[in-house]
C-alpha cells in the first residue's frame, strides 16, 4: 500500500475535481457555510480543472498521488502569482479525506518543492484560507512561513481571508 507520485494527464482531471470537492469540504466545513461548498458540484469541479488545464499546462504541474491504484491526492504548481520569476507557486494540495495522515501530503509536498527547486526557482510562496488551522499547520510544519499578506477570496459563495507563505528552496 505506497504511494506512487505521477504527472497527471487529461485523462485525470474529471477525477481531480471530484477529489478537491471532497477534499474542500472534509477541510473547510468546520468554518464554511454549507451553503459555500455545496457549488461547485464534483463535474463542475472536474470541468473547472479541464478548462484550466486546457490555459496552463505549458508553465504549469499537476501531479497525482496514488494508493493502490486510485487518487488520493494532487499538487499544482506553477509560476508566482506576482511574476516574480524567482519564485514558484504551490497553488494546491488536496487529499482525499481518507488520505489525512498517512504522509501523502508531505510527499506531495517535498515534490512540488524538488520540481521547483528543478525549474530554477529559489523561492516557492503560497495561499492558505487564514481560518484552516489544520494546513497552517501542515505549511509550517514543511518550513514555510506567514508573510504578512493577506487577501480575500471566493469559495463558493463565502469571501474567505487568505495569508500568504513562503519558504527558501
Amino acid at each position: 500500500m505506497t504511494i506512487t507520485l505521477r504527472h497527471a494527464t487529461v485523462d485525470d482531471l474529471l477525477a481531480v475535481g471530484a477529489l478537491h470537492q471532497r477534499s474542500r469540504v472534509a477541510a473547510y466545513s468546520s468554518f464554511l457555510p454549507a451553503e459555500a461548498l455545496a457549488d461547485p458540484t464534483p463535474e463542475a469541479m472536474g470541468a473547472y480543472w479541464a478548462e484550466r488545464w486546457a490555459w496552463e499546462r505549458d508553465d504549469h504541474l499537476m501531479t497525482v498521488a496514488e494508493r493502490d491504484g486510485r487518487l488520493v491526492g494532487f499538487s499544482y504548481l506553477g509560476p508566482d502569482d506576482q511574476d516574480d520569476p524567482t519564485t514558484g507557486l504551490l497553488n494546491a494540495i488536496h487529499l482525499d479525506p481518507d488520505e489525512q495522515g498517512r504522509g501523502t501530503g508531505r510527499a506531495l509536498m517535498a515534490d512540488a518543492l524538488a520540481t521547483m527547486r528543478g525549474r530554477g526557482w529559489h523561492r516557492a510562496v503560497l495561499w492558505v484560507l487564514e481560518p484552516n488551522a489544520n494546513a497552517r499547520r501542515f505549511y509550517e510544519r514543511g518550513g514555510w512561513l506567514p508573510t504578512g499578506e493577506r487577501r480575500e477570496e471566493h469559495v463558493g459563495t463565502a469571501y474567505t481571508p487568505q495569508l500568504r507563505y513562503a519558504r527558501k528552496l
